[in-house]
């Protein structure tokens, strides 16, 4: 029996928002023209048409790992009605926290157009205290059945906290085994002992916003490359994150590629945003808004093209698909786990190796989904046939799996079957870490907006927030939509002028 939902055929019926007021409205995705739409109507404002994914092709393949999570055993609030507009993890969200976002001030060094969270845009400090952060941190390694293993320290500029290393040092102290910064990396490249010292605290990666390799799309790029060149010096993986929009970037994403993979020792993988419609996008007239938006699709596509075939877009799957592993290592070890048990339209990933200046995505080499169907079936029988069995199952299944990799493809630098062996058998992950520092991870993450929002992947949001006063909060709802990030920041902040008033002014970067 396959873990994963039976796909959901088109048109299916959803709740989403009205973009003028903001209540929730009746929408249903259907597919036109070989895309997938959102139509929804609010009996105060009219009908709206709206782009969800530009492949129904894509969105078909991603459907296929759908999967209903098991939540939390904790949560914080029971409201099965009243989503998205009163929120914390309620009974009804279907996704334990994968990654942890705590913003640690809304204080910034730029004033970028798009962003929603800095001081001069909302005129006012948010900054919670330590011991704030502290009690928001132990939230989320109180979370059942599995503790919340990975943290970002987001903002804001992160790095503009002076006691940044003491947070990531707490963060470590309290068990999370994955501490990160989003930060735009000026003062990583101005201040060339901050990465060492955050290093030594215990970051393990440093989120690099990244919105292309020219002075075109990132007029910050210089200072981009000596943040990188510092994190290389004292061993600080990075990531880098674009934010892409159509007509201002998406023609370098190959580019960003191709830069990772020339500093494969450093960066570890590149995370595509596309953009979100905050703010003026409300004054776009609807067909202008939807021939604007970028998808997951379009990005596939466009990596396909500007890399020249070395990466297709059928390498892509969504972040679900892995939970067949995650459940095979829990019925083996008996211990609940991690399971990435996102909406299946929300993100997509590959993995890729570098060898003498080729890209290999994982799939040249690894029958990805039979790999995943193996698992599923591996971990069925596992919990099927009692503890004495097991390990005599576990040996046929890898055997099995030994089926799904192709050796005369594999990179020269990966032994894809041992290091699967170790994983399994001896639960030593150092292994997977090792994996993790021979690859690029490339990911698509597309968060909603008012326009294309959807319910059902609030509820199975993986990214959540934690804010002071013990509330868990999904990222869309946080950021958008709703839009909880307002009423909660200006509940725990002071005016701009009497912050600055105390602590000076707050220093912008030339743009230049």
């Amino acid at each position: 029996m396959s873990i994963y939902e039976a796909p959901v055929t088109l048109p299916k019926k959803t709740t989403s928002l009205c973009h003028e007021c903001l209540k929730p409205i009746d929408a249903t995705i259907y597919e036109k023209d070989g895309q997938v739409w959102m139509a929804k109507r609010c009996p105060e404002h009219g009908v709206f048409d709206e782009l969800y994914w530009s492949s129904a092709e894509m969105y078909h393949k991603a459907e296929r790992f759908s999967y209903a999570g098991k939540g939390v055993q904790n949560p914080q609030l029971t409201l099965h009605d009243a989503c998205p507009l009163e929120c914390g993890l309620c009974d009804a969200h279907l996704t334990s926290t994968c990654l942890a976002n705590v913003d640690v001030t809304n204080r910034c060094n730029l004033r970028c157009e798009w962003c929603f969270a800095n001081a001069h845009a909302q005129g006012y400090v948010y900054e919670p205290t330590f011991e704030q952060l502290t009690d928001m941190l132990t939230t989320l390694r109180e979370e059942r059945p599995v503790p919340t293993l990975a943290v970002q320290f987001s903002g804001g500029e992160p790095t503009l906290r002076d006691d940044l290393p003491e947070i990531i040092s707490k963060a470590v102290e309290l068990g999370f085994i994955q501490t990160q910064i989003a930060t735009n990396g000026i003062r990583l490249a101005k201040d060339e002992t901050l990465a060492g010292t955050l290093r030594r605290a215990g970051l393990s990666t440093v989120y690099l916003q990244f919105n292309g390799v020219s002075k075109q799309t990132d007029r910050f790029i210089e200072l981009k490359k000596k943040a990188i060149e510092n994190c290389r010096d004292v061993g600080q993986g990075v990531v880098l994150v674009p934010t892409i929009g159509r007509g201002l970037n998406d023609h370098e994403v190959g580019k960003i590629i191709l830069f990772a993979a020339q500093n494969v020792d450093v960066i570890r993988g590149v995370n595509f945003q596309p953009m979100a419609f905050t703010g003026a996008a409300n004054d776009l007239a609807p067909a202008v808004r939807n021939a604007q938006r970028f998808t997951l699709p379009d990005l596939a596509f466009n990596i396909e093209q500007q890399t020249g075939g070395q990466i297709k877009a059928d390498d892509f799957y969504p972040v679900p698909c892995v939970v067949s592993i995650s459940k095979l290592i829990e019925a083996y070890t008996g211990a609940p786990q991690i399971e990435f048990s996102c909406h299946p339209h929300c993100g997509i990933a590959t993995y890729l190796f570098v060898e003498d200046g080729k890209l290999i995505p994982i799939n040249r080499f690894v029958d990805v989904d039979k790999f995943f169907e193996l698992t599923q079936k591996l971990a069925n029988k596992l919990n099927n046939g009692g503890v004495l069995r097991k390990p005599a199952a576990l040996m046929r299944g890898l055997l099995a799996l030994n089926s799904v990799v192709n050796e005369e493809n594999q990179p020269k630098s990966i032994q894809f079957k041992e290091m699967i062996k170790t994983v399994l058998l001896t639960h030593d992950y150092t292994a997977l870490g090792d994996f993790h520092k021979q690859t690029l991870f490339i990911g698509g993450m597309h968060f909603m907006d008012a326009y294309n929002y959807d319910v059902e992947r609030v509820k199975r949001c993986a990214i959540h927030y934690a804010v002071p006063g013990g509330l868990i909060i999904p990222f869309c709802a946080y950021n958008s939509g709703p839009c909880y990030r307002d009423a909660i920041e200006k509940k725990y902040s002071i005016p701009l002028e009497e912050w600055e008033r105390t602590h000076g002014k707050l220093r912008l970067e030339p743009l230049t």
